[in-house]
């Protein structure tokens, strides 16, 4: 091994993607977490036949987990990049709500069969994420300039989204939504998988690109693995994590429309744990806490291992209460890998 005092030093560009140790331990973790999926699938499908294992239930559980899969990508890139955003179920139900109301009041009359659904639908759907992404915006301004954590910044836009979309529905869901939003999103299929999963797949493999042949994604690792160095390699931090917040918002406010075109209507007290469950699929996926590590690919795993685990303890009669327990117990683990892989690396260097 070449002494580190007196080797020359490696140019700032190259810090920008993970280094090989990374990336072996990153699809070493990958692997690991792919092989428990499997694991689960399998044992579901023994213990519950051909209830659990039918192209009808897995279509289920992609379709359950479409949204989550929405808020885990842009939490990837955070965490990656290491900030964090606890505020996105609020800005989801901010953004849904705002929406909602857009496309009801465009849509027309129901008595006259909503004459400009497709008008209202539409507009709908642009409030929406651009109102996650002005919350993103703003998050990400507010960390970079005040110079607080992004832990302390979102929990305080955590309870002002809510709120505000409290104040507007007063405390209720909005319903009356227009048929059209229904069939043309919510139930609709395409090659038999409803669209919404499609969306999220379409979202989860443009992210993976971006995150590993890109520049920008180059520079999410750098940052997230030292921030100063970074920014002393000419990479402009600022302004790179705003545009992750805004990316994060933005997402949340897509998964906001597929929210309400699922269910029919908004859901106000739904989601107060959305931040939690995208934060748990990063890390089990073998993203890092501390930033610089992380895959789409195993966040898309760590997304599916509870909407697997919840529909499979259904399945077999088990309360689901004990899904929480086993996703903490993951989640204990996952974190607890890191640490140990951190320890061995800062050893070896």
């Amino acid at each position: 091994m070449t002494d580190t005092l007196t080797a020359s030093p490696r140019p700032a560009t190259e810090g920008a993607a993970p280094s090989r140790t990374r990336r072996v331990a990153t699809t070493m973790t990958g692997n690991w977490v792919f092989l428990a999926l499997v694991i689960l699938i399998v044992f579901f499908s023994v213990k519950a036949g051909g209830t659990f294992f039918d192209l009808g239930n897995f279509r289920n559980v992609l379709f359950n987990a479409s949204g989550t899969m929405l808020l885990a990508v842009g939490t990837a890139f955070l965490i990656i990049g290491g900030q964090l955003d606890l505020s996105i179920g609020s800005v989801l139900v901010f953004s849904e709500v705002v929406g909602a109301k857009v496309i009801i009041a465009v849509s027309g009359p129901a008595a006259k069969s909503y004459p400009d659904a497709t008008l209202g639908i539409a507009l709908g759907i642009v409030v929406s994420i651009g109102l996650g992404a002005a919350w993103g915006v703003l998050n990400g301004v507010l960390v970079t300039r005040v110079k607080i954590p992004s832990f302390i910044i979102t929990l305080g836009s955590l309870g002002m989204a809510l709120g505000l979309a409290q104040v507007i529905t007063k405390g209720t869901d909005v319903t009356g939504m227009p048929p059209k939003m229904i069939t043309s999103i919510g139930i609709a299929r395409f090659l038999s998988l409803p669209v919404p999963v499609w969306i999220a797949a379409a979202v989860a493999v443009v992210a993976g690109l971006v995150l590993a042949k890109t520049r920008f994604g180059r520079y999410t690792y750098a940052i997230g693995s030292n921030a100063e160095a970074a920014r002393r390699s000419g990479i402009k931090v600022a302004r790179h994590i705003v545009i992750l917040f805004t990316m994060m918002g933005a997402l949340a406010g897509l998964a906001g429309v597929l929210d309400v075109a699922r269910y029919t209507t908004t859901q106000v007290s739904g989601h107060s744990s959305d931040n939690l469950v995208a934060i748990a699929a990063v890390i089990i996926g073998g993203a890092s806490l501390f930033g610089g590590r992380g895959t789409i690919f195993g966040t898309a795993v760590g997304v599916l291992i509870p909407a697997v685990l919840n529909n499979g303890l259904v399945i077999i009669n088990v309360q689901p209460f004990w899904q929480t327990v086993a996703i903490g117990a993951i989640l204990i683990l996952a974190v607890a890998m890191d640490n140990i892989k951190r320890s061995q690396q800062t050893r070896a260097s």
